[in-house]
Parts: structure tokens; C-alpha cells; sequence
């Protein structure tokens, strides 16, 4: 009878924790045997991730993309770029069609508790905010009372905007559009009063207006923390520390003063941590599975994290802010790689 009561517990537990009772798929070795990383990034938003006039993706996202393929292959060109929906970025990645998720993604409880993924860290600390067409004359977000509000559904931008607007006993008029081109087309036009989502893409927008940007104003508040980071299914560790410790890489990288252009000048360098990084000395790469000069790789490929914001986010005119470094008064901040 005890025997049959136990058995009984053991199949009740597998019933109700699934996703303890098989073994994490190795996402490294299918990367592997297929020869290249899949990574979900945004269709189209610049200094994130877009096709350039070659049909080149550039952007911050898309170097964390080759910078990971780097640190696994030693080549940043082994990477496939697959455009994702805002809705339909999760069931890629839980799917399988994507290995990583690097796409304006913010970091959330349910989002881990309950999509089953895991954020690896944040490379752009990020708000939602607003913006309008100068011609409404619009100064601050309390001004958007009864306003239309271009929206994408399935975002936390929808959630905060709704949050927003109920707090401050404001009525709200959201136009949904899952397809991000829409969107910013229909809002150009004017068929939205205004545009809300992260401001990091609200910078995009405008920056990719060329001589009508200056035809919209982003307004001063910022209502809601977006940390954004790269994201792979939970359960598989190795992969995800991998793709952690690139993003630590490229911090750390930065701490240290090592670029794309001076990295062969630190071989002798006497500081154990620059040792430590460049893989000459402890096993740190063969401890996740890789080359020990994995983070060489992955500096040589994209530059350390301030070259990454330099070329992709300096030139939408968004000023660094929060992202520094810890040591400039900013939040990014990397555990020591020992």
C-alpha cells in the first residue's frame, strides 16, 4: 500500500512540475551542429537592429548577436538574424526557432515565472514614454487627456500606458497595430494624437524621419523602468551563461580600457585581471565550454560595450545617461571574471 501511495505522489509531482521531468534541450550543441546562432531581433528599428541599404543588420542588438556567435564559434559572422512580431517573440524562443532573443525585451517577473525564459542581463536600461506632432502643441504626457495613442498589443508599453492614464484619471484612446511598420507609418500620418513605446525607440522613429523629425516632440516624462537584455529559454544554464558572460565581457572590456584597436597591446600586461580576460591565465572559457580566449573573440568582433553604444546609439542623440558604466555614475555594472 506504501509502495502504491509513493508512486502515486511521484507521478502527481511529474503531473504538476513538467518542466522538471525532461531534460533541457542542449541549445549549444544544436547551435553547433547547425553552424550558426538564430537570433529573434526587431524588424526594423535603428540603432537596435535594422538591415542597412546591403541588406546588413546593424544596431546594438545585432552586435550582441555576432558578439555571442564570437565567444562560440570565434567568428561574429555565424549568426542568423530572424525578424520577430512583439506578439510572436516569446513562442519563438519557447518554440525553438530562435536560440536567443535579443529585441528591446523587457525584463519582467511573469515573464520569467511564467514564459519560462531568463533574461541574461540588461544592455539598455530604457523608459516608455511619449511622443506627439509638434502641430498639437502638446509639453507634457497630462496633455494627452482623451488623446489617440499608438500602441502595439501583447507589449508592456500597453499595460503602462493603461496604467498611466488610469492613474491620473485621464481617458485614453489606444489604436492597436501589431505590425511595427504600421504603427509608425499610421502615426505619421496622423491617424494617432501620439506614439508610446520604450523612448530608446521613440529616438528611432525620429531619427529615421530624416527632414520631418523635426515634426515630433518626445515629451519630458518617463513613465515606467524598462531594463532590456538578451533572453533564452530557461533551464539550459550552460547557454545561458554564456550569453551572460558575453554581456559581462563587453563591460568588463570596457573597464578595463581595451578596444577593438589596442586589444593585442595588453598581452603583457602585468594586471591579473587583463590576464584573467584575454585567457591567459585560470580556465574561465573551458569552465562554460568555450576557447579560453573567448572574450578576445568577442572584443575583436564588436568592441567593448561603450564602441557597441558609440556606433549604434550615439548618433539617434540619445546621451548614455544610466547606461555608463558604474564608475561614471551609471548602472552597468559586470561580477568579476575570475
Amino acid at each position: 500500500m506504501r509502495k502504491l501511495l509513493a508512486a502515486a505522489a511521484l507521478g502527481l509531482l511529474a503531473l504538476a512540475t513538467p518542466a522538471l521531468a525532461q531534460a533541457p534541450a542542449d541549445t549549444v550543441a544544436a547551435i553547433r551542429a547547425r553552424g550558426a546562432v538564430l537570433c529573434g531581433v526587431t524588424p526594423n528599428t535603428i540603432g537596435f537592429a535594422s538591415p542597412d541599404s546591403r541588406g546588413v543588420w546593424r544596431g546594438l542588438d545585432a552586435d550582441y548577436c555576432r558578439a555571442v556567435a564570437a565567444a562560440l564559434f570565434g567568428d561574429a559572422e555565424r549568426v542568423r538574424f530572424v525578424p520577430t512580431t512583439t506578439q510572436a517573440r516569446f513562442t519563438a524562443l519557447q518554440s525553438g526557432e530562435v536560440d536567443l532573443l535579443v529585441r528591446a525585451t523587457t525584463w519582467t517577473l511573469s515573464r520569467e515565472a511564467q514564459l519560462g525564459l531568463a533574461f541574461a542581463g540588461v544592455n539598455y536600461y530604457d523608459g516608455n514614454g511619449f511622443m506627439v506632432h509638434r502641430r498639437l502643441g502638446v509639453a507634457s504626457a497630462r496633455g494627452l487627456d482623451g488623446a489617440s495613442v499608438c500602441l502595439q498589443p501583447g507589449s508592456t508599453t500597453e499595460l503602462n500606458v493603461a496604467d498611466y492614464f488610469r492613474t491620473n484619471r485621464m481617458r485614453l484612446n489606444p489604436v492597436l497595430f501589431e505590425n511595427l511598420e504600421e504603427l509608425r507609418s499610421a502615426f505619421a500620418a496622423g491617424r494617432c494624437d501620439a506614439y508610446a513605446s520604450d523612448t530608446s525607440t521613440l529616438a528611432a522613429f525620429r531619427a529615421g524621419m530624416g527632414d520631418r523629425a523635426g515634426d515630433f516632440v518626445l515629451l519630458p516624462e518617463i513613465i515606467s523602468k524598462e531594463p532590456l537584455g538578451p533572453v533564452v529559454r530557461k533551464g539550459d544554464w550552460r547557454w545561458f551563461d554564456i550569453v551572460r558572460w558575453t554581456h559581462f565581457a563587453l563591460l568588463t572590456a570596457e573597464e578595463l580600457g581595451i578596444t577593438q584597436a589596442n586589444l593585442d597591446t595588453f598581452a603583457s600586461s602585468p594586471n591579473p585581471d587583463v590576464q584573467r580576460f584575454l585567457g591567459r591565465s585560470g580556465e574561465l572559457g573551458r569552465m562554460m565550454g568555450l576557447e579560453n580566449d573567448w572574450a578576445v573573440r568577442v572584443v575583436r568582433a564588436v568592441g567593448n560595450f561603450g564602441e557597441v553604444w558609440d556606433r549604434n546609439v550615439t548618433p539617434l542623440g540619445t546621451p548614455r545617461g544610466v547606461n555608463e558604466l558604474w564608475t561614471r555614475g551609471g548602472l552597468q555594472y559586470a561580477p568579476p571574471m575570475r
